[in-house]
Formats: C-alpha cells, sequence, structure tokens
C-alpha cells in the first residue's frame, strides 16, 4: 500500500494542521513503521503550539516504564517550559484583543455582522458605538492565528470571520485570512461553511494579480490541494471537483503543470459519478497526455478500458485501485462505490462490442464469483433496464438490438426520404405523359 500513498507529494501544499490528519491515518492503517511516523510527527509539531500532543508524541517514542535517559529528562523539561511560554505569550494576545472579544460578545454586533454586508458601514458602526480602533485588527489577526496553532479552530474561525467582516479585501493579510479560515473550518469538518471559504478563496485568487505567475500557480496548486478535504466530504464535491478540475483552464493547467497527481482524485470522481459520464472523453484525453509523468491503477484503469479495449487489464487494475483507495485518505470512503460503478462501466463497455456474454468470463473480468455476478448482472438489468436477457441454462447474457444512435437514425431517414421521393417522381412523370398523350389525340370539334 506504502507504492501508492502520495501523502510525500502532497505534503508540501498543505498546512501542518492538515499534514497531521493524514499522518494519523498513515498511522492507523500501518501503513509506514509506527516510529517512524511518529518523528514526523514530531517534526511537523514543532513549528506549532500543540505542545500536549508533541509530549505524547515523545513518550510513545520512548519506553515509558524503563529508566528515562538524561537526555530524554532535558526533552521532558524543554516541553514543559515551552507550553509555559505558549501560556503566557497567550496572555499577552489577549489582553491587546480585550475591546474586540468583549464586541463579539454583544448580541448587537452579532446582529449587524449579519445585515451589514458593506465591510467600511460595520466598521464605521464599531467606530462610533465601540471604543474600537483600526490599530486593533492586526493584534486579532495575530491572536486568531495563535489560536489555530494551539489548536483552537472553533476560537479561530470566529475571529477570523470578523476580520473578514470588517476589513476590506485591500488589506495585506486579507489573503492569509481567507486560508486560515478554510483550514478552520476543514478541520472542524464544517463542510457548508468549508465549502463557501473555498468558493470565496478561489474567486479571490482568480480576481487578483499576484507579483508573478509563478505565485499565481503557486496559489492554485495549494488550493487544489486544500479542496480535496471539501470535495471528497461535501455531498455536491463530485460535481464540483470535475468542474474545477477539469472545466477550469486554469486549473487544469495547474494540475498538468505542478500535481498530476491530483489526475487520481479527478479519475476517481468521474468514476463514481454517474450523471457525469460524458466527461470521461474529456478525462481520458488528459490522462493519456500526462501518462508520460504521472500514472497509477486509477488512471491506467481508464487506459486499459477506454484506450486500448484491454478488459483483462482493466480487471488487474481494478484489482490494484482497491488497495490504492485502502491507502489513500481522501478515497477511503469511496471503496465500495467506486468498484460498483468501475464493474458498470465494464460491463457496459463489454456489451457494446459483445452480443451474446459467458457469464463465468464476465465474472472473471469483474472479479466476482459466478453466482453473485449473475445476481448483480441481473440487479443492473434490472435497475438501468437494459435491453438484455440471462439464459441461465447456458449461462450467458444475451444483449438485445441496441438503439441506433442519432446519426444512424438520420441516415435511416434521409434513405427513407430519398426512396419515397423516387416513387413519387415516377408517379408524377406517368401522370405527366399521360396528359400529354390525351391533349395530343383530342379530336378537333
Amino acid at each position: 500500500m506504502a507504492n501508492f500513498d502520495l501523502t510525500s507529494k502532497m505534503v508540501p501544499y498543505l498546512d501542518r494542521h492538515l499534514v497531521l490528519t493524514l499522518l494519523e491515518y498513515l498511522t492507523a492503517n500501518k501503513i509506514y513503521d509506527k516510529n517512524e511516523l511518529l518523528h514526523i510527527k514530531l517534526e511537523v509539531l514543532d513549528k506549532t503550539n500543540l505542545i500536549d500532543y508533541a509530549i505524547d508524541i515523545y513518550k510513545a517514542l520512548h519506553n515509558k516504564d524503563s529508566e528515562p535517559s538524561p537526555e530524554a529528562v532535558a526533552m521532558q523539561q524543554s516541553f514543559l517550559e515551552r507550553r509555559q511560554q505558549v501560556l503566557n505569550h497567550l496572555q499577552v494576545l489577549q489582553s491587546e484583543v480585550t475591546v474586540i472579544l468583549n464586541l463579539l460578545r454583544d448580541e448587537n454586533v452579532h446582529k449587524s455582522m449579519e445585515t451589514m454586508r458593506d465591510a467600511k458601514a460595520f466598521s464605521n458602526y464599531l467606530i462610533k458605538s465601540f471604543d474600537f480602533k483600526f490599530e486593533m485588527i492586526e493584534s486579532m489577526y495575530k491572536f486568531a492565528k495563535f489560536q489555530y496553532e494551539c489548536g483552537n479552530y472553533s476560537l479561530s474561525s470566529n475571529y477570523l470571520y470578523f476580520y473578514l467582516v470588517v476589513m476590506p479585501p485591500t488589506d495585506k493579510n486579507y489573503l492569509n485570512v481567507l486560508w486560515g479560515k478554510l483550514a478552520s473550518e476543514i478541520l472542524l469538518q464544517n463542510w457548508e461553511a468549508a465549502l463557501e471559504d473555498l468558493t470565496k478563496l478561489r474567486e479571490f485568487i482568480d480576481g487578483n494579480t499576484f507579483g508573478s505567475s509563478l505565485q499565481l500557480l503557486q496559489q492554485r496548486t495549494w488550493l487544489i490541494h486544500w479542496s480535496l478535504f471539501v470535495f471528497f466530504n461535501h455531498s455536491k464535491g463530485r460535481d464540483l471537483i470535475i468542474d474545477m478540475f477539469l472545466y477550469k483552464p486554469n486549473y487544469l493547467n495547474a494540475i498538468q503543470t505542478m500535481c498530476p497527481h491530483i489526475l487520481r482524485y479527478l479519475a476517481t470522481a468521474v468514476i463514481i459519478n454517474r450523471s457525469r459520464r460524458s466527461a470521461l472523453k474529456d478525462l481520458v484525453k488528459v490522462i493519456q497526455q500526462e501518462s508520460y509523468t504521472y500514472k497509477d491503477p486509477i488512471t491506467e484503469f481508464l487506459e486499459h478500458l477506454y484506450v486500448n479495449f484491454d478488459f483483462e487489464g482493466a480487471r488487474q487494475k481494478l484489482h490494484e485501485c482497491e488497495a490504492v483507495l485502502l491507502s489513500d485518505f481522501f478515497l477511503v470512503a469511496c471503496l465500495e462505490e467506486f468498484v460498483e460503478n468501475a464493474r458498470l462501466m465494464i460491463f457496459e463497455t463489454f456489451c457494446r462490442i459483445h452480443q451474446c456474454i459467458s457469464i463465468s468470463m464476465l465474472a472473471e473480468k469483474l472479479n466476482m464469483k459466478p453466482d453473485v455476478a449473475e445476481c448483480w448482472i441481473v440487479n443492473l438489468i434490472r435497475n438501468a433496464r437494459l435491453d438484455a436477457k440471462i439464459d441461465s441454462k447456458l449461462g450467458h447474457v444475451v444483449m438485445g438490438t441496441p438503439p441506433l444512435s442519432p446519426y444512424e437514425q438520420l441516415l435511416e431517414k434521409i434513405d427513407s426520404l430519398s426512396v419515397r421521393s423516387e416513387a413519387l417522381q415516377a408517379v408524377i412523370e406517368r401522370k405527366v405523359k399521360a396528359h400529354n398523350q390525351d391533349v395530343r389525340w383530342t379530336p378537333d370539334f
């Protein structure tokens, strides 16, 4: 499973707190050596204020039953000193934002935040009605970030929301606040709020010019990776990921340039989303273009099935896909749905080519037992209303005559009209000829 893990490719584009969620998944699934992961966690925690978490990791790394070494004692003492430093710093920052914290406890302020959508009008209201000054907002930004580093994501989200309501988009910290707000909502698993913040952040990035094209590309690459948390947890995510990754040229370009490994998630979204099968053709083109830079069993499954029509290769890759999904933090919840839809895609493609299919052969290609495959096919025919029937004695699936495509229907109508036109022309010519003969032989009175 470690061969298919993309964590090392994704870490450079994620916040430390988001990285910790991936490391926890790897630990729970025993994909890597436990002690190795604990060392990595300590490195990640080094620049956060999650001191208690770091202490627990350190204790897990060292045998608690044995006599602690002088180095271990010194390290634990340094953790305690750092914890005290964090608490002292927290008190200092809290004292600097006392006025704003009192504002946030006022019900009238909360009502105004909801009704006043204009940042300037709301800030003027705070200045006139309360002892508020713009100089305080910088301290609020630092305080919110500090709370985030301590793991208080709910408080951080509330404070950053206040910042966004008060300050205009031209503020120097506005972009950082948008990133912080999105991270907080992801870690709180508030997927509705996270999707809203993701949309705001994308619009801000797309609507602003950065120092260089490279910076803009980096911002989009970060957003692509962070969006995976939202898209694979929100009910609308399966459609939104296809719209953003495949049909927004700037983001598709970012994927092809910076992170082609994201094609794994785009391919999975298309496979499990039956209503977006029309995207398959465009997706396969991109996969073919990028196959020299990135490929895995999921992308290769689509290539085998829709480019090479190699059903045996697709069957083998489907088996490998199960290991890929089990090793992936974002995709593990899609495992059953993925396998079901992948089998359906194999079945549909096979049926387009063959008129009579052996159930035992089909079961082998779908990695299923013959009796299970037969039940699956029966349910599929019933639910999808396919023009097919099962011959139980022979163990065959017999496909009905497939409906004509619109192009074929048009050709058929043109041929029919041509024949009718020729027949009509012949009738007209006979009548004209008969009429002329009658005229010629009319008696002269």
